[in-house]
């Protein structure tokens, strides 16, 4: 983590990477072949396109290792690469721990936009908070139904 100017800067991987086992491909395999099957039998056949689809981009993002980002505070938000998070779109932040790695959480105002999450070095964690707590509320994370499903799939 690097404080110059009163900004603070640190590099993390933008997801933690699971480890999947020729299983979880054969069970991804059966499951788009059965619901498709079925999709073709109901005579949906754009749906059943849409399952192929969706596993292709499952598995193309699965395989691919996650890119080190790198995060830095501005006036207005938290800058990721390119890409800012503005502050006033988020109500509250809250830590976590992802399984050894520590994340930030940010939760959107809107009601159905997806919550940030941030992973940062565990060494630099106090001063990334105090960051964060400067700007936002601090409020616990609980993980919904969704992010409870991406866990036990690995996604």
């Amino acid at each position: 983590m690097d404080k110059t100017k009163n900004t603070t800067t640190w590099e993390a991987r933008e997801y933690i990477p699971h480890d999947k086992n020729r299983g979880w491909y054969v069970a991804l395999l059966i499951l788009t072949l059965a619901l498709s099957a079925l999709s073709i039998l109901v005579g949906w056949w754009s749906f059943a396109l849409l399952i192929v689809v969706s596993a292709v981009a499952l598995i193309i993002y699965s395989v691919r290792p996650p890119r080190v980002m790198k995060y830095s505070f501005t006036a207005k938000g938290l800058k990721e690469g390119n890409k800012l998070y503005d502050f006033a779109e988020y109500k509250t932040f809250g830590v976590i721990n992802d399984g050894g790695h520590y994340a930030i959480v940010l939760t959107p105002r809107k009601r159905f936009s997806p919550r940030v999450w941030v992973y940062f070095p565990e060494e630099s964690g106090e001063a990334i908070v105090d960051a964060f707590g400067a700007r936002l509320k601090m409020a616990p994370v609980e993980l919904d139904a969704i992010d409870k499903i991406v866990r036990m799939l690995r996604i």
